[in-house]
């Protein structure tokens, strides 16, 4: 375990635990060292217990996105194949009520998004991943996806757009997370 501090303009100490199980703590500029060494040492206890949270996270995770081979070419043509007979009818479907067409749609193995839309070439990319979700919670992220062509931020005007095309996309949204046992640490649409 590494314990990174950095000096910053802050008010009070804090420390979080990132992926790898390494503790990262943040300062106040000027703070002796000593008094940051004992705050490390009253929090020795909190340390151990987010390290093991951060550790089964992950492993949740891992696990997670483990159901799904892609280690082989041919794995990973299946996936494509089963991804595309899944998504482009829904992405055509839904194109047409919206009235917005992508420029192109691809699919990554992707695991911190379940898409991306990239508003300047109205391209849409979708996670392989997405295989491992039931086919509506799948539904709510290429409408969510569709709706960027539409509205580039999550501002108001686009969750209006959401409740629009896709009226349960909340409990869709709240759905996946479940299904991932990623709170705190989903992946995002």
């Amino acid at each position: 375990m590494v314990i990174q501090v950095t000096y910053r303009r802050t008010r009070r100490l804090s420390m979080r635990i990132v992926k790898n199980g390494d503790v990262h703590v943040s300062a106040p500029i000027g703070m002796p060292k000593k008094e940051v060494e004992r705050f490390i040492e009253e929090h020795r206890e909190w340390i151990a217990e987010a390290r093991k949270k951060t550790y089964e996270s992950q492993k949740r995770r891992a696990d997670f996105y483990n159901q799904l081979p892609l280690k082989t070419r041919e794995q990973a043509d299946d996936a494509l194949r089963r991804l595309k007979a899944l998504i482009e009818p829904m992405v055509e479907s839904h194109s047409k009520e919206m009235g917005v067409k992508p420029s192109a749609v691809h699919y990554k193995a992707m695991i911190s998004r379940w898409g991306v839309c990239n508003v300047r070439d109205k391209s849409i990319c979708f996670s392989a991943y997405l295989l491992l979700l039931p086919e509506w919670c799948v539904e709510h992220v290429v409408v969510h996806e569709l709706c960027h062509l539409l509205e580039a931020s999550h501002n108001a005007r686009f969750h209006a757009l959401m409740d629009k095309f896709f009226p349960r996309w909340k409990e869709a949204r709240r759905e996946t997370r479940q299904i991932c046992k990623m709170e705190g640490d989903e992946v995002k649409a």
